[in-house]
């Protein structure tokens, strides 16, 4: 299997584990109906281990572009390799949402809330309020980046290191996933999201186009520094990249507090 069919494949996993018990607990008449915020949270941790233990041999099971992006711009993955994951994980992430569809092919019709339809897909935020929506992204997968380059400074048993990746992804769920419902990949939440505006859903609202921005753009800028903030802090490896994102999320800090009387409530 090519890195590239294995990020596709990997990637597709991912969604179909995760999407699906978004689906699970929000589509009407489904078992799992009603299962709640635990039970995602705890099943998208396992998604992403599943995953990553499925291809992690053979690409490094990055699925997530923010991931890739953070490795190669600390010299751990190679530049010239980067839109061929980033390509692979969109379509391996618009291929899980599909399969989710079919999986809960009878449910759609069934289920009035168009807004539980488009988070089987894709994140909205709880408050819509963009900086503070963006903030959350950039916190979130600056966690999940650090954290994946901080598990692997420890001596760990063979095999042992997806599951601990997953765990990080149940805790970044449960501690900071409430504003946005924790996106903290690009790939996670776009491919979906195109899926959801392709397929043929009964009832179904916009895609939520106008928010999708943000759970690209945040994660994106988060895992860059959390992959700089590696190895200027834990490795002592000085930087002006470093430096030049730091300011640009102080920045990003003070215009959401200095704009957060204009919050507006969102029903997602």
């Amino acid at each position: 299997m090519s890195a590239f069919t294995a990020e596709l494949v990997g990637t597709m996993l991912l969604i179909l584990f995760g999407g699906g018990v978004v689906a699970g607990v929000s589509l009407k008449d489904s078992k799992g109906f009603g299962g709640g915020w635990v039970v995602i949270t705890f099943a998208w941790g396992l998604a992403v281990a599943m995953a990553a233990y499925a291809v992690g041999g053979i690409s490094g099971a990055h699925l997530n572009p923010a991931l890739t992006m953070a490795l190669a711009t600390i010299g751990d993955f190679a530049w010239a390799d980067v839109p061929s994951y980033i390509i692979a994980q969109m379509l391996g992430a618009m291929l899980g949402a599909t399969l989710v569809y079919f999986m809960y092919l009878p449910h759609w019709e069934g289920t009035t809330d168009a807004n539980a339809k488009l988070a089987v897909f894709a994140t909205m935020p709880a408050i819509s309020h963009p900086l503070s929506n963006l903030i959350a992204e950039i916190i979130g997968t600056f966690a999940l980046v650090l954290g994946i380059l901080a598990l692997g400074t420890n001596v760990i048993t063979d095999g042992l290191n997806p599951f601990l990746v997953g765990m990080l992804i149940v805790v970044i769920g449960m501690a900071l996933g409430g504003p946005t419902g924790y996106a903290i990949n690009p790939a996670r939440d776009l491919g979906p999201r195109i899926a959801h505006f392709l397929l043929p859903i009964p009832g179904k609202r916009d895609s939520g186009w106008r928010y999708a921005i943000i759970p690209v753009v945040g994660p994106m800028i988060g895992g860059v520094f959390g992959a700089l903030f590696f190895k200027r802090i834990f490795q002592g490896e000085e930087s002006i990249a470093f430096w030049l994102f730091a300011v640009v999320i102080v920045f990003i800090f003070i215009g959401a507090q200095m704009t957060i009387k204009n919050v507006k409530h969102h029903v997602s």
